[in-house]
C-alpha cells in the first residue's frame, strides 16, 4: 500500500501523456487520444493535474475554467489504486487551487449508472441538478449534471 506523503500533484506535463492517454484506455469507453490530451497543454482555459508516485501517473483530473465556473471534464485513477484517496487528492489540489481564481462553482457530468462515481461526488460535496438525455455512448446513457459550490 502506497502512502499518500509519498504522491506528488503536479501540472499535467509533456512526459505524463503517454500514461494518462493508458488510464483513459483503461476508465472510459471512448478515451482521449495522445494527441487530444496534448492539445490541452495549449489551451488557456484548460488545467490539468496529475497524481504520481514517482514516474507513475496513478490519476488526473482535467477542467476548464471560464469566469467563476469550472467544468471537470474528466477524473480518472488507474484500477490498480482506486480507492486509495487519489481522487480526494485531485479533487482538493483542483479547489485550493481555482478558489483564488473567483471560481464560485465546480460542474460535472458522470454516467447516470456510474454508482461508484456518483456516490464519490456526492461524499464529495456536490449535488444532482439536472440530467443531459443520451449524452454519452458505448453504450448510449444518460448524465446526470452535478454541481458543487464553492462559495462560503
Amino acid at each position: 500500500m502506497m502512502q499518500k506523503n509519498e504522491l506528488q500533484i503536479t501540472p499535467l506535463l509533456p512526459e505524463h501523456i503517454k500514461q494518462m492517454a493508458e488510464i483513459e484506455k483503461l476508465c472510459f469507453s471512448e478515451p482521449w487520444s495522445e494527441d487530444t490530451i496534448r492539445d490541452e497543454l495549449d489551451t488557456p482555459l484548460s488545467r490539468y493535474f496529475v497524481c504520481a508516485d514517482g514516474d507513475r501517473v496513478l490519476g488526473y483530473i482535467g477542467t476548464r475554467i471560464l469566469l467563476d465556473q469550472c467544468d471537470i471534464t474528466n477524473i480518472a485513477v488507474h484500477p490498480d489504486v482506486r480507492r486509495g484517496g487519489i481522487a480526494t487528492l485531485l479533487l482538493c489540489e483542483l479547489e485550493r487551487t481555482v478558489r483564488p481564481m473567483g471560481v464560485a462553482v465546480l460542474y460535472l457530468e458522470v454516467r447516470e449508472g456510474n454508482t461508484p462515481a456518483r456516490a464519490f461526488y456526492e461524499k464529495s460535496g456536490f449535488v444532482p441538478v439536472g440530467k443531459r438525455k443520451n449524452y454519452y455512448s458505448l453504450p448510449t446513457e444518460d448524465a446526470i449534471l452535478m454541481t458543487k459550490s464553492l462559495e462560503d
